[in-house]
């Protein structure tokens, strides 16, 4: 219980940070918590942990980070999306993750840009709605997975690996299984035909090529499965 409630606590003060306030978290800071507190409870049989786990949407957190002007990483995130995993314990070969998420509800904090983002320079929202994520291979690499997936954004599909770390399972005082998946991942942002921003004369670029996308999930098993 004590493990339990140090992640609540540790959830719960990385919710107040970076892009969302339990939707204004860095991903990266989640990561490294979960590292300092995650909990798996031993007694939990692997048969038990076996199944699909729904997103915890409230405890859940999709952003990404770019470069301005080659001085500091600017947030963002969506507060809409929605997903789940599968996860086999005995097999985890047999595990997979998808998610959508609306393009619309990108956060960056400030209105003038997050309308600017949704425009034709960047997402253009009105022709390509949806950002879409659906694992195609996971393999066990240390302590960590290896998760190789298709990633869809503006009309285009390209593959990503994304190393993913688990903490868990523990049952919540409901009796719920949880487990948590934390990972990030770098993507040059020209490969989805997003090319908006220049060079200063001196060579820097306004917008780096390269976003950030972090993720952490906490999943629910589904009762029954």
């Amino acid at each position: 219980m004590k493990n339990y409630i140090l992640l609540v606590l540790a959830a719960f003060a990385i919710g107040s940070g970076l892009y969302f306030s339990t939707q204004t978290a860095s991903a990266v800071g989640v990561a490294e918590t979960l590292k300092t507190v995650a909990y798996d409870d031993p007694s939990i049989p692997k048969k038990e942990r076996s199944g699909k786990y729904g997103f915890d949407k409230a405890h859940s957190s999709l952003g990404f980070r770019i470069r301005h002007l080659g001085l500091v990483d600017v947030p963002g995130h969506f507060r809409n999306f929605d997903g789940s995993f599968f996860y086999d314990a005995e097999n985890v070969g047999k595990s997979s993750i998808k998610f959508t998420a609306e393009v619309r509800s990108v956060d960056t904090g400030i209105d003038a840009r997050d309308n600017h983002l949704r425009s034709v320079d960047f997402f253009d929202v009105p022709s390509f709605p949806e950002m879409k994520f659906e694992s195609k291979a996971v393999k066990k690499k240390g302590k960590s997975l290896r998760v190789t997936g298709d990633l869809t954004l503006k009309g285009i599909t390209k593959e990503v690996q994304i190393p993913v770390k688990l903490s868990g399972p523990l049952k919540d005082e409901r009796g719920q299984l949880r487990m948590g998946a934390s990972g990030t991942v770098e993507i040059n942002r020209r490969d989805f035909g997003i090319t908006y921003g220049g060079n200063l004369p001196n060579g820097v670029q306004v917008l780096s090529d390269k976003v950030v996308v972090e993720i952490a999930i906490e999943g629910v098993k589904e009762v029954g499965d």
